[in-house]
């Protein structure tokens, strides 16, 4: 079974994934982080594949994909730098990143290295769910990598029925139409639209991503949802640190708790 399948079917609630971008802040430390993560209790790491122009991600964000290229991070030594990390980490391992470094890799062939380094599944932003379907999703069934797909409040009822028969894993519930970036808390317009798709009852479980930095916030996803997507914030720390994602990922969770 898929580790993302077999989270979903152990924990329904209170799931904590963090994302971070590989190559930020520093060139090596990728594996390091996804240890420290694993052993503080996280339950799913995303990890984030810099790129020049990631439209849907905020400053934070931003900042440390253009650090991380700078640093000279690519999808070819990211996946070199992973290729001995499943016997050491257990969780499942999500790659995040836009259609342009994974169509140059070869959308094949960045399956099938998914498939050999221990990748369980993939986020991709601007994938149209259109093309994901009559290009890509036989490639990705064949490798059983998971393509997770996002929707929004926008998205329409139509699309989310959709989304939610032809995918497998979870599908990442964008907390707002805006870019990423940390929230103090969530209003009663999006506190409706989570409990709005919480009630169609949908196949696959759920997570809540894009603002999410303290407990309100974390309470409030977990309340409508299997758990919460943590980036910008989880970033932020991991600079300030250094990054030591140990004390980065201890700050966070304090945060989370008070």
């Amino acid at each position: 079974m898929n580790r993302i399948n077999q989270l979903f079917s152990q924990k329904q609630k209170d799931i904590l994934s963090i994302y971070f971008c590989a190559g930020f802040p520093t060139l090596e430390g990728t594996v390091d982080t996804i240890k420290a993560l694993e052993k503080k209790g996280v339950s799913m790491i995303e990890i984030g594949i810099p790129f020049s122009d990631p439209m849907a991600d905020g400053p934070v964000i931003q900042h440390a994909a253009t650090c991380a290229l700078n640093n000279g991070m690519t999808l070819k030594l990211l996946f070199s730098q992973l290729k001995n990390i499943r016997p050491e980490v257990q969780i499942p391992l999500v790659l995040m990143g836009y259609l342009n470094p994974i169509m140059q890799y070869g959308f094949e062939n960045f399956c099938r290295t998914c498939q050999q380094t221990g990748i369980d599944g993939v986020i991709i932003p601007d994938l149209p769910f259109k093309d994901y379907m009559e290009e890509y999703r036989p490639i990705a069934l064949k490798y059983d990598v998971k393509v997770i797909m996002l929707i929004t409040p926008e998205t329409s009822e139509e699309r989310i029925r959709s989304i939610d028969e032809h995918t497998d894993g979870f599908i990442y519930m964008v907390s707002s139409a805006a870019i990423t970036g940390a929230q103090k808390d969530f209003n009663t317009q999006k506190q409706e639209y989570f409990q709005r798709i919480a009630d169609m009852n949908l196949r696959n479980p759920r997570m809540i991503g894009f603002g999410i930095s303290n407990k309100q916030t974390f309470e409030a996803a977990s309340a409508h949802a299997a758990g919460a997507i943590i980036g910008s914030k989880f970033v932020t720390l991991l600079d300030e640190e250094k990054g030591n994602a140990e004390k980065a990922i201890d700050r966070l969770l304090e945060a989370l708790k008070n």
